[in-house]
């Protein structure tokens, strides 16, 4: 199966994703290059999707061997939902440290599903063999990673250092899903995949920031040094079932509040954006990306091009909700991006990917209560105030 065209051993990203040509992308031979090459990916997955459409006349996928660390989360119990219905045989890591065991219940009785308990920085050697990998093994919000940033940071590089090994030695293909941060606080808008990003080291976000931009790091060097057919996405703010009210993410803290009466709480002026994605349209998405027969050998945004502010969420939240409270301003948290919003030609180009959901049809809270501690008898949701790494995201 072709991936980035191979010479000596080493997979060589094409040129036109550097400049932004129409160059052929990595994945096709530079003997095909021009606008050929990216025909040729096209005339690929438009054929995949007229035999799905029709119901028939493709043979049925090979049922594959599929490693996703990081399971128990909001997003890795989704992409294992998926794989399972696809049907293939799903192996899943999680150190439980920030995942929740109630999030991996309908899978666990799954005859192809097989939970192990293990911390990615370690090695995992017991593997059969193995054809796809996914890391997912990050907590995805501030208050989380925050709590132990070291952790943190060693999650996203050692962490990837060791599932890229492990992949290598399966010669199975590797998906990161990296998280929007990896841009910063860019001038650049809406972000693009090639922007120069504006991210601090020093800062109590740099464990989460700094630790993804290392990890695309190794990936794409192993990409260059022919050992890892890796790939890599960067997802914007998603949402949707089964987000927790403790979680820290904007949604869940603004349905929660409003449900229980309290007063939605802004961070800043409310007006800085946010790309809001509904959950089931990021997975298919990742899916995709790990079945494209080339490899793109450069990431892919894949978000909501949309872009409310945060009060206009707020906003939205107190509407379907039905909720009378207020809204609450307080402080800007430190290093706080002020606009978050996609350039999604990319994903459109490769993958024919945009959003199904439009934000308020996902969001309509009867269709997906959040975990609410008020809605399970525990009395209401703890107000976020000024916590440390409390999310604006």
């Amino acid at each position: 199966m072709p991936i980035a065209h191979r010479a000596a051993g080493v997979y060589r990203p094409c040129a036109g994703w550097r400049t932004g040509g129409d160059a052929a992308p990595a994945g096709i031979c530079p003997c095909r290059a021009g606008s050929e090459g990216l025909k040729a990916i096209r005339t690929q997955r438009d054929s995949r999707r007229r035999r799905q459409d029709d119901g028939g006349g493709a043979a049925p996928p090979r049922a594959k061997h599929v490693l996703v660390a990081g399971v128990a989360g909001f997003l890795g119990s989704h992409l294992a939902a998926l794989l399972l219905a696809q049907g293939h045989r799903v192996t899943v890591l999680d150190t439980m440290q920030t995942g929740h065991q109630e999030n991996l219940r309908e899978l666990a009785g799954h005859a192809r599903f097989r939970f192990i308990r293990h911390d990615v920085c370690e090695a995992y050697e017991e593997s059969p063999a193995l054809d796809e990998v996914y890391n997912l093994a990050c907590p995805a919000s501030p208050q989380p990673d925050q709590a132990d940033p070291v952790h943190t940071m060693l999650t996203n590089v050692l962490g990837a250092h060791k599932l890229l090994r492990l992949a290598a030695r399966h010669d199975a293909h590797f998906l990161q899903a990296s998280p929007s941060e990896v841009h910063g606080d860019t001038e650049q808008h809406p972000q693009q995949e090639d922007d120069r990003r504006h991210v601090s080291s020093t800062g109590p976000r740099a464990c989460l920031d700094e630790g993804k931009r290392a990890a695309e790091s190794l990936r794409f060097d192993n990409l260059r040094l022919g050992r890892v057919n890796a790939r890599v996405v960067r997802s914007f703010n998603t949402y949707g079932p089964p987000m927790r009210a403790d979680d820290g993410r904007i949604v869940s803290n603004f349905v929660c509040q409003a449900l229980a009466g309290q007063k939605l709480t802004i961070h800043g002026s409310g007006e800085q954006t946010r790309s809001l994605g509904y959950v089931s349209d990021l997975i298919r998405s990742l899916v995709a990306l790990m079945e494209m027969p080339v490899n793109p050998a450069a990431p892919i945004n894949l978000g909501n091009p949309n872009e409310p502010s945060i009060r206009e969420i707020a906003e939205l939240v107190l509407r379907l909700t039905g909720s009378r409270s207020g809204l609450e301003l307080h402080p800007l948290p430190v290093d706080d991006p002020r606009r978050r919003c996609p350039e999604m030609g990319r994903a459109e180009a490769l993958l024919g990917w945009r959003p199904d959901l439009a934000l308020e049809a996902g969001r309509r809270p009867g269709a997906w209560p959040p975990r609410c501690p008020a809605r399970r008898g525990r009395g209401p949701p703890r107000r976020p105030g000024r916590r440390r790494g409390m999310s604006t995201d």
